[in-house]
């Protein structure tokens, strides 16, 4: 009995596992990519409005640092996604 449940779990559980962990992923980065597009367009509204003020200079700077690291986190967690789902299954 507890021979048949160990290998229900272990043949069952990873092909169960995998696709929700690059499910996860996915949504991840979209959600990332989704924070680096309002952030973008709120640098593009600094850019817009800069005068050379220290304000503006700061505003400008933390909008676009922002916005790079939430699309370099999107891709890469699309890109960790993709490496998941070409890993070949345990044997």
């Amino acid at each position: 009995m507890f021979g048949t449940a160990r290998k229900f779990v272990e043949n069952v559980v990873p092909a169960i596992i995998k696709p929700l962990h690059i499910l996860w992923n996915e949504m991840i980065g979209f959600a990332f990519l989704v924070f680096a597009v309002i952030s973008g367009f709120s640098a593009f509204r600094a850019w817009r409005a800069f005068d050379g003020s220290g304000d503006s200079v700061l505003r400008l700077a933390l909008a676009g640092f922002f916005s790079f690291v939430m699309a370099w986190l999107g891709i890469s967690s699309f890109l960790r996604a993709k490496k998941i789902s070409r890993k070949a299954p345990r044997s």
